[in-house]
C-alpha cells in the first residue's frame, strides 16, 4: 500500500501563520472554532425557546452583538469552510475513507464513546477557558498573550498526562 502524502508540516505551519496574521489584520481578532459552535447553540435555543433567550442575560448579550442572526457570525462561515476544505483535501489526496480507526484491543462502541466523551469534555473546557485551542492558544500566542502561552502549555501537558493513562487502549 502506498503511504499517504501529507503537506510538509513546516510549510503547513507557515501557511497557518500567514492565515492567522491575515485574519487578525482583516477582522481584528484571531481564528477560533468554539465561537461557531456557540453561534449554532444560541440560534438553536432562540428557535426552540425564544422567550428563554429574551430573559437569559447570556443569550441577550450574544444576540445584541449579532443583530440579525447568530448564524451570520463570520466564525460560522469559517467552520463551514474548514469542513468543506477538509473534505475536498481528503478527496483530492485519496485519503477520504469512512472507517473507524481503533486498536484491536477495544470495541467500536468503546472507541465511539471515548471519542464523544473526549469531544464533549474538550468543548466544555473551551467554554470554561473562553476559547478553543485555535482561539485561546494559537491566536493568543500569535499576539504574545501570556494566557495563550499558558493555554498551549496546559493543552499539551494535559494531553501527555492523559495519554499515559489511556495509551493502553491503543497499544
Amino acid at each position: 500500500m502506498k503511504p499517504a502524502k501529507y503537506m510538509n508540516p513546516y510549510l503547513a505551519g507557515f501557511f497557518l501563520g500567514i492565515l492567522l496574521l491575515a485574519t487578525i489584520y482583516i477582522t481584528g481578532r484571531g481564528l477560533g472554532a468554539s465561537g461557531a459552535v456557540k453561534s449554532a447553540v444560541v440560534a438553536t435555543v432562540q428557535t426552540v425557546t425564544p422567550e428563554h433567550t429574551q430573559q437569559a442575560k447570556f443569550y441577550d448579550e450574544y444576540l445584541t452583538a449579532h443583530q440579525d442572526s447568530p448564524l451570520k457570525n463570520w466564525l460560522v462561515f469559517e467552520m463551514i469552510g474548514v469542513l468543506i476544505g477538509a473534505f475536498i483535501s481528503g478527496l483530492i489526496s485519496n485519503r477520504l475513507t469512512f472507517k473507524l480507526e481503533r486498536s484491536d484491543k477495544i470495541k467500536n462502541q468503546t472507541r465511539i464513546a471515548t471519542a464523544l466523551f473526549g469531544g464533549l469534555f474538550f468543548g466544555f473546557g473551551a467554554q470554561l477557558g473562553r476559547g478553543c485551542t485555535s482561539g485561546a492558544a494559537l491566536s493568543g500566542m500569535a499576539v504574545l498573550s501570556t494566557g495563550g502561552i499558558f493555554t498551549m502549555l496546559a493543552i499539551f501537558g494535559g494531553a501527555y498526562m492523559f495519554a499515559f493513562f489511556f495509551r493502553k487502549l491503543w497499544i
